[in-house]
């Protein structure tokens, strides 16, 4: 905060708060903020109903609202004396313009930059964490396999999936893509009730919370063998992600790694088919800094968490991607999901 001129830190819903308190609001109309000051004591502004939910800590002190009080106020007091104030990237609108008009010699910057600057690299504690989230999440995958998918819909699947990752250990789940046949062509396709059939390709992408940290994993799966065109396809495809694990170690700029992954993709002339980043950071959130995309020269560094992600998709047609995360450690990369990287075909 000193280094960034910042007098006070507001901090609510969102994934900063549950890093600096350990305890993770609800998004309500009613504010939850956390008012840290470079000098003084940090002070968590909540709900009175709330309360009950926050685990006491030494580190700062509880000031609970009632529903007759106006917690901006108690917010805009306890910051009093602030120029420099920098708020929550996650802050509803509805707050941060009030705390705009409470705070009129306050300049309310965005507390973005600051926050990733500490939670960009992983301690010890956090990557055991997202280790055990990889491991819940690879054993639905291997679950996944031995099932038959060809005749159910894409949304029995995906409840089929949900149901498995709390089983494996996740507390919650964040997406259960299954998009089979030509929706795999679309990234982020929703599922549907199409039923899937002999021939479909289908991209299968999950990711949950377990023990607060993020899992995120992809792998792609084929009802019967695959025609030769996809097949030499796929074969691309696992070499770029190979490409792009091995490319991961301290002081590779970001988008040296999207760049690896990405030429084998374009040397095997499917470079318009691969239509988004090779990977994003995860930790606290599925998606957070670094992000493993062309222009991003920030310089990797030991414990930075994130997905290497290729995929090759054909419009109308099929799409395929491989996903794992990673962690930067002192000298290359430990991968943290270890399930197949293969085509699995399924009935």
């Amino acid at each position: 905060m000193a280094l960034a001129g910042v007098d006070t830190l507001l901090v609510s819903v969102g994934s900063d708060l549950p890093y600096l308190t350990g305890y993770r609001a609800m998004p309500l109309e009613r504010l939850t903020m956390l008012v840290l000051p470079a000098a003084g004591e940090p002070v968590l502004v909540i709900p009175e109903l709330e309360v009950a939910r926050v685990t006491p800590h030494e580190a700062f002190t509880i000031r609970a609202w009632s529903e007759t009080e106006d917690p901006v106020a108690i917010v805009a007091d306890l910051a009093a004396g602030s120029h420099r104030a920098a708020i929550g990237d996650q802050t509803w609108a509805r707050f941060v313009l009030a705390l705009d008009a409470a705070m009129p010699d306050a300049a309310l910057v965005s507390a973005g930059d600051l926050m990733s600057a500490l939670r960009r690299c992983k301690a010890a504690d956090e990557v055991r964490r997202l280790r055990a989230a990889a491991e819940a999440a690879d054993d639905v995958i291997a679950r996944l396999a031995e099932m038959t998918l060809s005749g159910s819909a894409e949304r029995a699947v995906a409840r089929e999936i949900t149901e498995m990752m709390l089983v494996a250990g996740h507390e919650t789940v964040e997406f259960a893509i299954v998009a089979s046949g030509p929706n795999g062509s679309s990234p982020h396709h929703e599922p549907t009730d199409r039923l899937i059939e002999p021939g479909d390709a289908i991209v299968v992408d999950i990711g949950g919370r377990r023990d607060g940290y993020c899992s995120d994993t992809s792998r792609t799966f084929h009802v019967g063998r695959p025609d030769p065109a996809y097949a030499r396809a796929y074969e691309v495809l696992q070499r770029a992600q190979e490409a792009g694990v091995a490319a991961v170690r301290p002081g590779v700029p970001a988008q040296e790694i999207d760049r690896a992954a990405r030429a084998v993709i374009e040397a095997a002339g499917y470079g318009d088919r691969f239509i988004h980043r090779t990977g994003h950071g995860i930790g606290l959130d599925p998606h957070e800094a670094p992000y493993l995309v062309e222009g991003n020269d920030e310089v990797l560094a030991e414990g930075m968490s994130f997905s290497v992600e290729p995929g090759i998709y054909q419009p109308g047609g099929w799409g395929m991607r491989i996903e794992d995360i990673v962690v930067v450690t002192a000298d290359g990369v430990d991968r943290l999901n270890t399930s197949d990287r293969r085509l699995y075909i399924v009935g």
